[in-house]
């Protein structure tokens, strides 16, 4: 049986008082992170080959189904306001569409053939990566659409929590993040979930750090959407350059778009240029 499916370590769960509801959940997330670090060196491996990559001009795409889609959507659509990229670098697809995210699509996932077509509406090529994310590692959309990007020559790899899936079998590159069996059975929203968002989040914020949007530990690339990272990005500022005046970096920053730009332009300024 997958891991994924092995009862809970927990009966008559109805019958606990909310305080050991939450405190198993607790005990059993503490459980994850333990998991995620005997993944590091496979994605290690795969992040050095998304950075070479990216620099020359490939694209990462998230495919997944159900909660996994979800998470590959949420990592990609973070990317750009966070780092600066543009929304067509790192891009996530959901078997049965947009829809999909808010409500299931009964019956999306068991099409073989429905993830490359997804897929190629994109053009794929050689330099793009398809990283599959389903944590039982059985998910067809996700098997069908690694399958053919290897078979089309992308580098492909996935993010799944059962040791020996199909999945993982069909990867170049296979991340498998084995947690265990899940509080209530079954329900890989909990544990699986968590390890898929952190894999997720380690491998694009290392991808972003090595491709150069970050500077010290600052985001300095950072899209300017809300008064909140405006604030945030003129401090920045004031820090890299060593200047006290608040409104002079605000305005800057507002002028120039970004932390990095701002930076850029005090420096040949002081510079002479």
């Amino acid at each position: 049986m997958k891991i994924t499916e092995q009862d809970s370590l927990y009966d008559d769960i109805q019958d606990m008082d909310v305080r050991e509801i939450l405190k198993s959940i607790n005990d059993e997330d503490m459980k994850v992170a333990a998991a995620v670090r005997e993944c590091i060196p496979q994605i290690e491996k795969l992040v050095g080959e998304l950075i070479m990559r990216m620099e020359r001009g490939g694209r990462i795409f998230y495919m997944g189904a159900g909660t996994s889609g979800r998470l590959g959507i949420l990592d990609a659509s973070e990317l750009p306001p966070t780092f600066g990229v543009s929304y067509d670098k790192v891009i996530g697809l959901i078997a049965g569409g947009d829809r999909a995210i808010r409500k299931a699509v009964e019956s999306a996932e068991d099409s073989m053939t429905g993830g490359w077509n997804d897929l190629s509406r994109f053009a794929p090529a050689k330099e793009d990566t398809v990283i599959g994310i389903a944590a039982s590692g059985t998910t067809p959309y996700v098997i069908g659409a690694v399958k053919e990007a290897k078979r089309n020559g992308l580098l492909t790899a996935c993010v799944t929590c059962n040791p020996g899936s199909p999945l993982a079998a069909e990867a170049d590159i296979p991340i498998v993040a084995v947690v265990g069996p899940e509080f209530i059975t079954g329900s890989t929203r909990m544990k699986s979930g968590t390890a898929q968002k952190m894999i997720l989040n380690m491998i694009s914020t290392a991808v972003m750090v090595k491709t150069g949007h970050v500077s010290g530990n600052k985001m300095v690339d950072m899209q300017l959407t809300n008064s909140k990272l405006v604030d945030r990005g003129a401090r920045m500022i004031m820090e890299k350059a060593g200047i006290t005046d608040y409104g002079y970096a605000e305005s800057l920053l507002r002028c120039k778009g970004s932390v990095r730009k701002a930076v850029e332009f005090l420096k040949n300024t002081k510079d002479g240029i």
